[in-house]
């Protein structure tokens, strides 16, 4: 009789990286069948790209182009999912105070494109009229007709501080339910990881250095967390020798300033992703008072000295 084999094949890392949502998309899958692998990386990319159907504004007859078209004329109905995403983020400007912001999608664009060509601040009356149409509380939902509606003429939501972390949790649970007990949704740097490395390891995590994209400054390692980072190294202006933040204060108009990068790690990506931009326009004193009144989240800041804060419940080593 012939002998059997009966060596396991060893589990390894499946990676695939790919732009979905206008950003850059890398989806991890341990397995020791990379056909498999490759299928549920396939299902992953499927379920993001149909979030973004919903979510995008690029796309004329999405949800999210009908609500804005019809601002101030009429509720729009929407998918159940839409309106319940809509709702948390409408819970999180609450909780935030309106730092974070949905309808952030009428600000004036042409007031900010950071990049080189950008020489001189806008005053202080323009940019305040330029965010006069953001207000969280002009979203009006309605539950049981499952309508949205923008209570003001030329209000628009954008889902650019939340969606990439929705899509990113959507991939995860549907990974899971495949069968993918360890992987990675990595939406450019907000991203959600579970189960292990093949060698039973952490995953482990580089948090990105405001001076280098190259190199990170400190290492996380998790399992079953969400990390999620905004920062002012990758967008920026510099007028008259100071750099200027791509994060807009929704009440004055004005770029953010003194904080380089936030770090959120929290159970979703979802919520890291919603709630780093906030924590940046809080600024480093009422935005770590926050975090330390939440549940399951940490925080990690570094300012434009290169200064390190964290949440209470963050040690670095």
């Amino acid at each position: 009789m012939p002998e059997v084999d009966v060596r396991v094949l060893k589990e390894t890392i499946h990676q695939r990286v790919m732009r979905l949502m206008g950003n850059r998309f890398e989806i991890t899958v341990v397995s020791n069948n990379k056909e498999w692998a490759e299928k549920r990386i396939d299902d992953a990319v499927d379920e993001i790209s149909r979030i973004e159907k919903l979510l995008t504004t690029f796309s004329e007859n999405s949800q999210t182009n009908l609500i804005n078209k019809y601002a101030g004329i009429k509720p729009v109905q929407v998918d159940r999912e839409v309106l319940d995403l809509i709702q948390r983020s409408l819970r999180i400007s609450v909780l935030t105070q309106g730092a974070f912001d949905i309808s952030y999608g009428s600000i004036d664009k042409q007031l900010w494109n950071f990049d080189t060509s950008m020489t001189k601040l806008p005053d202080a009356v323009t940019a305040k009229q330029s965010v006069r149409l953001i207000n969280f509380q002009n979203v009006l939902l309605d539950e049981n007709e499952c309508t949205v509606f923008l209570k003001e003429k030329g209000m628009r939501i954008g889902f650019g501080g939340i969606g990439k972390g929705y899509a990113a949790d959507k991939a995860k649970i549907l990974m899971q339910q495949k069968g993918v007990k360890s992987g990675i949704v990595n939406a450019s740097g907000d991203l959600s990881a579970w189960g292990t490395q093949p060698d039973g390891n952490p995953w482990t995590i580089g948090i990105a250095d405001p001076y280098t994209k190259v190199t990170p400054f400190s290492y996380l390692e998790i399992s079953d967390m969400a990390v999620a980072t905004s920062g002012n190294y990758e967008k920026y202006a510099v007028i008259n020798g100071k750099k200027y933040a791509h994060t807009i204060d929704p009440k004055t108009g004005m770029p953010v300033e003194g904080i380089k990068s936030v770090t959120i790690i929290t159970l979703t990506a979802e919520l890291a992703d919603a709630m780093a931009t906030p924590v940046m326009v809080m600024g480093i004193k009422a935005g770590l008072h926050l975090i330390n009144q939440m549940k399951n989240i940490g925080c990690i800041i570094v300012d434009d000295h290169d200064k390190l804060f964290t949440s209470s419940n963050i040690r670095i080593k």
